[in-house]
């Protein structure tokens, strides 16, 4: 592995859990990020991914790991998705090239197929239907200019959702739902959900960091995986001890449950946990495949269904107080 790993976003979730491994193996590591690191704030330098100078002034590692985004559904400001994700990359190819840095491990998104068939691979059509997915495909191609001059080294990760232990995003959203007796099943279940576990996220990323390959585009999806029904009963299990889905309502009924979830929310200026597009991503499959296999012959720590059971217990049933909590979406 390289010397000393630049992790640019590494105050954020995946990035302090990367971290927190490169530390465990006594691996040099510095953090640029806009927010000072809770965990590893003597490694921590502020710095914008937006600035080009700024940059410059703070990468001192020989491989850096991009991980910095605008990424969540709420941005108001769209253009922030351009500046962060595009021009952020853009700046940090200069950057690379300007110090000599020969590789580049970035984090784009299974977003950039959009709703995509089930099974699609790194080979599926490019067909982005939001801001977030638009922008990481669009920093692909700077990224990828940059790996042809000379012989930079890019790898480029596409994780499905990702999931775990301190992370309140949609999947955290659907199991603390189920938890609290709150939920209820919209449409058939038969809908599967891609997911990666932040263990086995964090895992493939020091694989990218220290595989000797000159180019590559990786999903990454835990497997198996599991149908809409299978997660739910899954947690209803490991949770409450429940059999089942429990109530169940047919799509249209919680589409329109949606859009007038939609309606209080722009009247009364409240974030609600419900919404047209969240019901729509629920019931949508979002089934991919990958090669990640092929890097480095790479296996996961765990299996989709254990690193799920591992976030149960650890956020419902056994709940760690001091856990630091970051809010994805």
């Amino acid at each position: 592995m390289a010397k000393k790993i630049t992790v640019i976003g590494g105050s954020g979730f995946v990035g302090t859990n990367l971290c927190r491994q490169l530390s465990l193996k006594q691996q040099d590591f510095e953090i640029i990020d806009l927010k000072m690191s809770n965990q590893f704030p003597e490694k921590c330098t502020i710095a914008d991914v937006r600035d080009a100078e700024s940059l410059y002034a703070a990468i001192t590692g020989d491989v850096v790991v991009n991980l910095a985004a605008v990424h969540r559904d709420d941005v108001r400001d769209k253009s922030e998705y351009q500046r962060t994700n595009v021009d952020g990359a853009k700046n940090v190819a200069q950057v690379c090239s300007e110090k000599g840095i020969k590789k580049i491990v970035f984090t784009s998104t299974v977003a950039v197929y959009g709703f995509a068939e089930p099974g699609t691979d790194e080979h599926g059509e490019i067909k982005p239907f939001n801001e977030y997915g638009r922008t990481k495909f669009e920093a692909e191609e700077k990224l990828r200019v940059w790996q042809k001059q000379g012989e930079n080294s890019l790898i480029i990760v596409r994780p499905a959702v990702i999931f775990g232990e301190g992370n309140r995003g949609n999947v955290f959203n659907l199991l603390n739902q189920i938890a609290s007796g709150k939920f209820f099943m919209v449409g058939d279940g038969k809908n599967k959900k891609s997911m990666a576990y932040i263990s086995n996220v964090v895992s493939f990323l020091e694989v990218s960091i220290a595989a000797n390959q000159s180019y590559g585009v990786y999903n990454y999806v835990d497997t198996p995986g599991l149908t809409m029904n299978e997660l739910v009963s899954l947690a209803r299990q490991t949770l409450k001890g429940k059999k089942g889905v429990g109530l169940r309502i047919p799509y249209v009924f919680g589409l329109i449950f949606g859009f007038v979830a939609d309606i209080i929310s722009n009247i009364t200026s409240t974030k609600l946990p419900v919404s047209g597009i969240r019901i729509k991503k629920f019931v949508t499959s979002t089934d991919f495949s990958s090669n990640q296999s092929h890097l480095e012959n790479f296996a996961p720590p765990y299996l989709l269904k254990a690193g799920l059971e591992k976030t149960l217990i650890s956020e419902f049933l056994e709940p760690d107080p001091k856990r630091e909590i970051f809010y994805t979406e």
